[in-house]
């Protein structure tokens, strides 16, 4: 696996200049902080993730292997299904679409749950992961992500409603058949689009 972890390089993404929110948001400059349950307690030396599910051999990664993949900037929105949104975010991390290339999926792949330290989960559809603003964030308008906010590494996917950007993210399963998370099993939407306002089922 040494082999495919790259040296650490920066790539900017940015999305149009039109900011403007979803139907039904409001626009903050603030980042609240929504939580189910409570932050968990996290040792850096002792983190890890895993890349499982339906695929030819399961790939763990530590901290120190995360810290020398390709490192992305984006700038992207969050939109949070309370109604806020928050229009500049600059996130910093690997992009979901490196992870691609440690690990060898099944044909049959179209979905992935993406599991939490705490508990957490939430489902997602696999082109949607892979589109370009993806990203593993360790670090949040240039500062390391703090415990609060998913630190130290969350997924950040500005085209779905924020509870899709699972904090604290420890595991990634992929599969060949959808399955609700968390909040989808709780009558959230299984897609969580903001821009169709895809809240709830």
């Amino acid at each position: 696996m040494k082999s495919k972890l790259g040296k650490l390089k920066t790539r900017i993404f940015s999305k149009s200049d039109e900011h403007e929110a979803p139907p039904g948001q409001f626009v903050t400059d603030k980042f609240p902080v929504l939580t189910f349950g409570t932050a968990p307690n996290i040792v850096l030396d002792q983190w890890n993730i895993t890349l499982f599910g339906s695929v030819k051999e399961n790939v763990h990664l530590n901290w120190n292997e995360i810290m020398h993949l390709k490192r992305i900037c984006i700038q992207a929105e969050f939109h949070c299904v309370t109604q806020w949104s928050k229009l500049l975010n600059k996130w910093e991390g690997v992009g979901f679409s490196s992870l691609m290339d440690l690990v060898e999926i099944r044909k049959e792949v179209q979905y992935v749950m993406i599991h939490c330290y705490g508990g957490y989960s939430t489902n997602l559809p696999l082109d949607v992961l892979l589109d370009d603003d993806v990203i593993l964030a360790y670090r949040h308008d240039g500062s390391d992500l703090s415990l609060d906010h998913g630190g130290p590494l969350r997924l950040v996917v500005p085209k779905r409603y924020g509870w899709k950007s699972a904090k604290w993210i420890n595991g990634i399963e992929f599969m060949e058949e959808n399955q609700p998370g968390f909040w989808e099993s709780r009558g959230y939407h299984m897609e969580g689009d903001p821009w169709k306002e895809q809240r709830f089922k």
